[in-house]
C-alpha cells in the first residue's frame, strides 16, 4: 500500500472513518459511509492521488478506486 492511500472503515464510537492504512490516527469520522467516501477522495486528490479502499460493516472490502490528484 501506497503512503496517500485511504482507507473508509466503521467507526467503533460511531460513524465511518478516514484513516490511513497505518491506523496511527483518524483523519475524520463522519456520520455516514458516503460522506467518509467523499471526505477520503478529496484528501487523496488534494495529496496528489492514491488508492481509497472501503471496508463494509462486515470487515470485507468493498470498494477499491484509484483517486488522482489535482
Amino acid at each position: 500500500m501506497a503512503e496517500n492511500d485511504r482507507w473508509v472503515v466503521e467507526y467503533p464510537e460511531g460513524g465511518w472513518a478516514v484513516e490511513r492504512e497505518d491506523r496511527e490516527r483518524v483523519s475524520d469520522v463522519l456520520d455516514t459511509q458516503e460522506l467518509a467516501m467523499t471526505r477520503a477522495r478529496e484528501i487523496l486528490r488534494n495529496l496528489g492521488g492514491g488508492e481509497l479502499i472501503v471496508k463494509g460493516r462486515d470487515g470485507q472490502i468493498r470498494v477499491k478506486d484509484t483517486v488522482a490528484g489535482d
